[in-house]
């Protein structure tokens, strides 16, 4: 067998493995709006489904995805529990200006600072928005990056069909 074929056949095994390590949330700590540090580990939503969202004050289409979101945010949680945290990876320097776009945006999210990028790393985002779907088990269930409008439709389905699976 050429080496060419034994890595095509080892292609979609490394793929499940990669899955598999996100399957889990990541212990980190995290910083919240009052300097508290927060370990992810202790993040839950009584069973209900769990939205984490990368981003960061500089990211454009990030920006564009969350505020989609925030408009339709409280008929999700009405309909299915759901929560979502804002995970900014905005850094020592860009940081300080979180606060005051969440709040000059009025996002009712759950907003976190990760500036040393611990987080991100630990979860394997690499691009921003970077958005995961947990389950009450706080376990990936699906994933996306980039945002187009629609994508929160996208996103609102998967929650959906969460839900009714449980």
């Amino acid at each position: 067998m050429n080496m060419k074929l034994s890595f095509l056949l080892l292609l979609p095994f490394f793929g499940l493995m990669s899955l598999q390590a996100q399957s889990g949330l990541p212990s980190v700590n995290v910083t919240d709006f009052t300097g508290a540090k927060v370990n992810t580990s202790t993040w839950e939503n009584q069973g209900d489904p769990v939205i984490i969202s990368f981003w960061a004050t500089w990211c454009k289409p990030c920006i564009k995805e969350l505020n989609a979101i925030q408009d339709l945010y409280p008929d999700w949680q009405a309909e299915t529990g759901v929560r979502l945290i804002a995970v900014s990876i905005d850094d020592a320097r860009t940081s300080m200006g979180v606060r005051s776009l969440v709040n000059g945006l009025g996002w009712e999210y759950d907003v976190f600072l990760d500036e040393n990028n611990e987080f991100k790393r630990a979860m394997n985002v690499v691009n921003i928005p970077h958005t995961f779907l947990l389950n009450g088990n706080m376990e990936v269930v699906y994933q996306h990056t980039s945002y187009a409008p629609g994508d929160e439709e996208n996103l609102y389905d998967h929650v959906l069909e969460l839900v009714e699976a449980q």
